[in-house]
């Protein structure tokens, strides 16, 4: 694995913005969907009095505000029975608090593809629950994300900007019914930001436009509204920045010039860890699937003597493997039987999106190779690009036995969870076809020292 180059200052808004290509994947937004959010505010932001800690704090808010989302997906999935990054996506192009486009939407996406039967339950029973379970599917989402926010090191009002996203200025919105000025000023840039830029990539900024004049007042703050439409609205040049495809390499620009935060190799751990927790909480099966495959395969390094920088650059690559899995579908994901051609296909996707999403980061583009390797075998067979075993370095070796061993010793959707030493023999007869040799002896050693972590159990939804 090339090694990173430590004496590189990287700025911490150019690997975040890169990442966000993930949440966008989550969400199934277009590309660049929390780049144009980060826009969109802080261009409000320079006509606001904002001091410059506040501005530092509402710009890692506009690129993250969907740190949380991958945390209802399972729920999402389970309730509708439907796509999830389908049925989250159309509901974000809806006037929720509109109860002919409310129902509309609920006839459009329960249930889909399920028996005329079936369907009608799941409708009526999401009908009954609409209130409750909206509020708590957001406040799963809001809460975690601030959470990772906090974790990331970022100010507390960053993390209340990402608690009151979907919250309203009419007191209608979620999860507490804020009213007004109750809502954190931050948050209520950041809900704005995310609306605007969701139905001008869907339709265009005429529709961003009468979108924002239309819920001036209920969804948004009317001093807000205001400020919109007397400074940047009507602005060519303003429409023409939103749409360049340059915006991901000068997103930066919009940071403040005195509160630029930089990124060294212990915040890069801190990054990697963090959206470890994204990408487990994608499914209930997942919860520490990530963490735990970095715990493992810090162990087999430590087995194999390889050096510092060696294995922390493996501990990154561990934790962000499977960050492609956010661009596949909980009714993949959770599913309890077999899949069919095309769900194996999208499955297997989930590689060539780690790679996709890794080599746009720097600080973590040499890792993208190593995830991104972690099904591949020994003698070919495995995807995304069915590597030969002499082409897979000693690291893709060894995430991809880790891989294995922690996916087989925890439960999943359609088996449980394997005792050690059924999963070390499942294994040994991989050994040469499949797997590395001194792979497989450095897990085992690990292993027999005691030293693995347990699985954790299915989470609750």
């Amino acid at each position: 694995m090339p090694q990173a180059d430590t004496s590189v200052d990287v700025r911490l808004s150019e690997v975040l913005s890169a990442l966000t290509y993930a949440l966008d994947l989550t969400e199934d937004q277009p590309e660049g969907h929390a780049i144009r959010n980060c826009m969109i505010g802080m261009t409000l932001a320079d006509h606001m009095q904002l001091s410059s800690d506040q501005r530092s704090a509402l710009f890692y808010a506009l690129l993250l505000g969907d740190l949380g989302c991958s945390s209802n997906a399972a729920k999402v999935t389970s309730l509708f029975g439907a796509d999830d990054r389908t049925t989250k996506l159309e509901l974000k192009r809806i006037d929720s608090s509109n109860l002919l486009q409310s129902g509309l939407y609920l006839l459009r996406s329960a249930g889909r593809g399920e028996p005329l039967l079936p369907r009608l339950r799941r409708l009526l029973g999401l009908g009954l629950q609409a209130t409750t379970l909206s509020s708590g599917l957001i406040r799963t989402r809001c809460e975690r994300g601030a959470e990772i926010a906090r974790q990331l090191g970022f100010p507390e009002d960053t993390a209340q900007a990402i608690l009151d996203l979907d919250e309203l200025w009419n007191g209608k919105g979620n999860p507490l019914g804020k009213k007004g000025e109750a809502i954190s000023l931050l948050g209520r840039v950041l809900g704005f930001a995310q609306t605007v830029e969701i139905f001008y990539s869907a339709y265009g900024p005429e529709e961003a436009r009468r979108v924002a004049r239309q819920r001036r007042g209920t969804w948004f703050d009317p001093a807000l509204v205001d400020l919109f439409f007397d400074t940047i609205a009507h602005g060519e040049l303003f429409w023409q920045k939103l749409a360049s495809k340059e915006l991901i390499t000068d997103i930066g620009a919009y940071e403040p010039p005195d509160r630029i935060l930089h990124a060294d190799q212990d915040k890069l751990d801190q990054i990697a860890e963090a959206f470890a927790r994204v990408i487990d909480a994608k499914s209930p099966y997942t919860s520490r699937h990530s963490a735990r495959v970095a715990e493992i395969v810090r162990l087999m390094a430590a087995e194999l003597n390889l050096p510092p920088e060696r294995r922390r650059d493996l501990s990154r690559a561990a934790l962000l493997h499977d960050i492609g899995k956010l661009a596949v579908s909980n009714t993949i994901l959770d599913k309890p039987d077999k899949l069919n051609d095309a769900e194996w296909a999208q499955m297997r996707s989930h590689t060539e999106y780690t790679y996709r999403i890794l080599e746009r980061v720097r600080g973590f583009r040499q890792l993208a190779q190593v995830a991104s390797a972690h099904h591949e075998r020994l003698d070919g067979s495995g995807y995304h690009r069915g590597l030969p075993g002499g082409e897979m370095s000693q690291e893709a070796r060894l995430l991809a036995v880790a891989d294995q061993y922690e996916a087989l010793t925890a439960p999943r959707p359609y088996r449980a969870p394997l005792t050690s030493d059924q999963a070390l023999k499942l294994l040994e007869g991989q050994v040469g076809t499949g797997i590395d040799p001194l792979a497989f002896q450095a897990l085992r050693s690990a292993v027999e020292k005691g030293g693995v972590p347990a699985p954790a159990p299915k989470e609750d939804m």
